[in-house]
């Protein structure tokens, strides 16, 4: 019996943990387009929150090298590729930093992540360049 109530307790109680919750894997969405793109699996090292590409969506770009990409990351996997890196975390809970990387353009932008208000399971992410940004919004994905 006791078993059966712990069993009920968890099952009510793990929805909420995941509320609010940044960290996980997102489905990023082609603000121009509305395509679906990649899963990024969205991690911490210590505070600070981290980003890489885990699944290409696009059946025409499965298997892609970043092209465009300078230096080390010319020709590399898109697969696997780290694009957020070392975003941290203000009092609102909107994480920002200076490395959010495009693989398809071979850019890097300053860049702001937070989740929606109004629907934590979608999540806002800005991309800066100079005084110029864009905003996409990533839907997230239950494993």
């Amino acid at each position: 019996m006791f078993k059966n109530i712990g069993l009920i307790i968890i099952l009510i109680v793990l929805p909420f943990l995941t509320q609010g919750q940044i960290v996980g894997k997102w489905k990023t969405i082609d603000d121009r387009n509305g395509d679906s793109k990649a899963i990024i699996q969205l991690y911490k090292k210590g505070d600070a929150l981290y980003g890489k590409i885990v699944k290409v969506l696009q059946k025409d770009k499965q298997g892609a090298l970043c092209e465009k990409c300078d230096g080390d990351l010319k020709d590399k996997p898109i697969l696997g590729m780290e694009i957020i890196t070392h975003f941290e975390a203000d009092d609102d809970g909107v994480y920002k930093g200076k490395r959010l990387f495009d693989p398809e353009q071979g850019m890097t932008f300053r860049g702001k992540i937070w989740l929606d208000p109004d629907d934590e399971s979608k999540l806002k992410v800005r991309g800066y360049l100079a005084f110029l940004h864009r905003t996409q919004t990533w839907e997230r994905v239950e494993d």
